[in-house]
């Protein structure tokens, strides 16, 4: 069973706390995180991409001249494929990209992610954020009492708006509620801050 120090705002440590086995103790699925990493970059696609088909672009409403006689191609409007400034064809139209995999799949790349920081000793268990009102620089001094690096997920167990507030401005750094935290937001941070309360919150999701 995984256990890690719990620091408090100045870096200084207060207590331990032990893992969920099954939750940050497992050996981490590459195929599986693989896979819902994916899936979660193709639901963030906004597919807006179009273009115009022969139906859609301007002009062409008449055949361009007879059909027999010219010595020329017959042709049925100026604004077919072949034309300049005529219609595209199969070009990309309006989708949405996102799909599911299913949700056991989804938990275990959930877990595999946590793995995958204490495996690395980037998982940091805060005992309490204290913050009387919304202070970018008071935050900036904390992450750096935590050595949190450059590029930071905090984890807090409620959305915390004078925590959320403190950290926006800060480059890097993203401030998520435990139970909206998904495997891309986890992988892509250097390190994983999390309060007690929120280690707590997911092993109880996760359970």
């Amino acid at each position: 069973m995984p256990k890690l120090d719990v620091l408090n705002q100045e870096g200084s440590k207060v207590g331990d706390i032990e893992l969920a086995e099954h939750i940050f103790g497992i050996e981490p699925n590459e195929h599986v995180l693989f896979d819902v990493v994916i899936m979660q970059q193709a639901a963030k696609r906004q597919g807006t991409h179009a273009t115009k088909n022969r139906a859609l672009v301007s002009g062409g409403g008449r055949k361009p001249w007879r059909q027999k006689g010219t010595g020329r191609a017959r042709q049925g409007s100026i604004r077919a494929p072949q034309w300049v400034g005529g219609g595209v064809v199969f070009g990309p139209q309006p989708r949405n990209y996102g799909y599911k995999v299913p949700k056991k799949v989804r938990r275990l790349a959930l877990k595999s992610a946590y793995a995958v920081k204490v495996k690395e000793n980037n998982l940091i268990v805060v005992d309490q954020f204290k913050l009387e009102q919304p202070k970018t620089k008071e935050m900036v001094k904390i992450l750096s009492n935590l050595e949190a690096g450059k590029k930071a997920l905090i984890v807090t167990n409620d959305y915390d708006e004078t925590v959320a507030l403190s950290a926006r401005n800060i480059p890097g750094v993203t401030v998520k509620k435990a139970t909206d935290v998904k495997v891309i937001d986890i992988l892509g941070h250097d390190k994983l801050i999390m309060t007690q309360d929120a280690v707590s919150k997911v092993e109880e999701v996760l359970a």
